[in-house]
């Protein structure tokens, strides 16, 4: 059995108007089938209906280019806007002409693993009391309600992997199985492009990553992917400070460092995009076993120098080290470990934070979309949830507020919150400040909050806790 295909363009050729396509990739330019997103582009195929994580930034060989072609009509992704990164999608979507369901990264991936195993629907926690469960049934299960989620089949899927045999049967490196296991079972013709083809058994079968009755066609890559750059800077610098009432609040790194301290030992923890990184350079040698979305477990510290593997990157597509018993598994397993309530924390980033614990961290009202990514499903369990944030937005805003007025993330679930001013326990239903950053009074940072709280008896001081080397209960 032979499934080589001589090039990308062959192997797009069937694609026909109204086909829906399943492009996986997770966060690195690399992870793309871009040889075939090209193709397809080049071919001109309309009225696509796109599956993805995300569509990309502008300029960048990913399913935005097919959005920026008009060859795309309906699009179903965690992710569609970013903040400060307007794209040709938002534009088409406000217009009307791109129709967008948003749905959480792990619910997602399950709902095509779902379609591809001939399941029909699942009831999951995830989205419960957000917009995203608006208009779908809900079941009550040992005390708690679900969303009932469908599954989902497609066409065409996409997928990107290191190396494939003349039989179909794929080996994937570092995190970059992802999406691509549930995304090639969930189509009808899966389509893989790959930097190597090798005679069946040359696979040793125990580095199978995906068996080859999943895939149809495999073809080599003939388009090359800009370079990973692993001292990019992403977002505000770590030493940004913020001001106020005319006196710096602390920085990015110390919310972070701080942060570190409140994680226990001999734990599984899971941290969001942006500020939450930073925690990796402050666990030293710790026993605390960092897991990432897009399918690794036991990363280490940010690599900032040319000693780096491509294939080696957290959620935000940062690249990371690897500890001592680190493994990879793709995006179903890793909201697996998160639903179940394997982790023993989540720390996230938020745009507000409401005083009865709610999260909402996906969207804004000047937005068209959002990125839901997989924080959702992430929060969906009982493990302990850590919000990092500076104390106000850029315009000085409250972000401690009274009730959320963005899109909700998950309703009551906050337990303790870090920013630059302060840190704050939930007790018994009622935020409580804890700390406070030295310079400031717990007046001053009352004065810049929403939510009525409480002080503790023996309030503190954020940055003793560094000196200190451990949480200050």
């Amino acid at each position: 059995m032979d499934k080589v295909v001589n090039s990308p363009e062959q192997a797009v050729a069937d694609i026909a108007p109204g086909s829906s396509i399943a492009i996986s990739g997770f966060s690195v330019d690399h992870g793309f089938a871009a040889s075939l997103i090209v193709a397809l582009r080049n071919q001109g195929t309309r009225d696509l209906c796109v599956v993805c994580n995300s569509l990309g930034a502008p300029g960048q060989l990913r399913p935005q280019i097919l959005v920026e072609n008009k060859q795309v009509s309906r699009l179903i992704a965690s992710f569609s806007a970013r903040p400060g990164v307007p794209t040709d999608a938002e534009r088409q979507i406000a217009a009307g002409e791109l129709a967008l369901e948003l749905v959480p990264q792990g619910t997602l991936v399950e709902r095509l693993r779902a379609g591809g195993s001939g399941i029909a629907a699942f009831y999951t926690r995830t989205s419960v009391d957000t917009d995203v469960a608006q208009g779908k049934e809900t079941r009550d299960f040992n005390g708690q309600r679900h969303v009932m989620e469908t599954g989902l089949t497609v066409d065409y899927a996409f997928l990107r992997a290191f190396r494939a045999d003349r039989a179909g049967n794929l080996e994937f490196r570092g995190g970059n199985q992802n999406f691509n296991p549930s995304f090639a079972k969930a189509a009808r013709v899966a389509i893989v492009e790959v930097d190597e083809i090798v005679e069946a058994g040359e696979i040793p079968p125990e580095r199978v990553d995906l068996p080859g009755i999943f895939v149809s066609r495999v073809v080599l890559r003939t388009v090359q992917t800009e370079a990973p750059n692993p001292t990019r800077k992403k977002g505000r610098g770590q030493d940004t400070l913020r001001t106020y009432h005319g006196k710096p609040g602390m920085a990015r790194q110390d919310i972070a460092r701080r942060a570190a301290l409140l994680l226990d030992e001999h734990s599984y923890v899971n941290l969001g995009v942006g500020l939450p990184t930073l925690i990796t350079n402050y666990l030293g040698q710790r026993d605390v076993t960092l897991h990432a979305e897009n399918g690794i477990m036991g990363y280490g510290p940010l690599v900032s120098d040319q000693d780096f593997n491509r294939d080696h990157y957290n959620a935000s597509g940062e690249f990371v080290g690897l500890r001592p018993g680190a493994s990879f598994f793709d995006s179903v397993t890793s909201f697996e470990m998160a639903r179940s309530g394997k982790l023993a924390a989540v720390v996230l980033g938020a745009y507000q934070v409401g005083e009865s614990g709610d999260l909402a961290n996906w969207s804004t009202p000047n937005m068209v979309g959002g990125g839901i990514g997989g924080a959702m499903d992430l929060v969906a369990s009982n493990s302990r949830l850590i919000i990092l944030m500076e104390h106000t937005d850029g315009k000085g805003q409250p972000k401690l507020v009274k009730r959320c007025s963005y899109p909700l993330t998950a309703h009551s679930r906050v337990d303790t919150v870090v920013t630059d001013l302060a840190l704050l326990r939930r007790v018994n239903g009622r935020f409580r400040i804890d700390e406070v950053a030295r310079g400031f009074d717990v007046d001053e940072v009352r004065a810049l909050m929403e939510m009525d709280v409480d002080v503790a008896e023996q309030l503190g001081v954020m940055q003793d806790a560094f000196a200190a080397g451990s949480d200050i209960e």
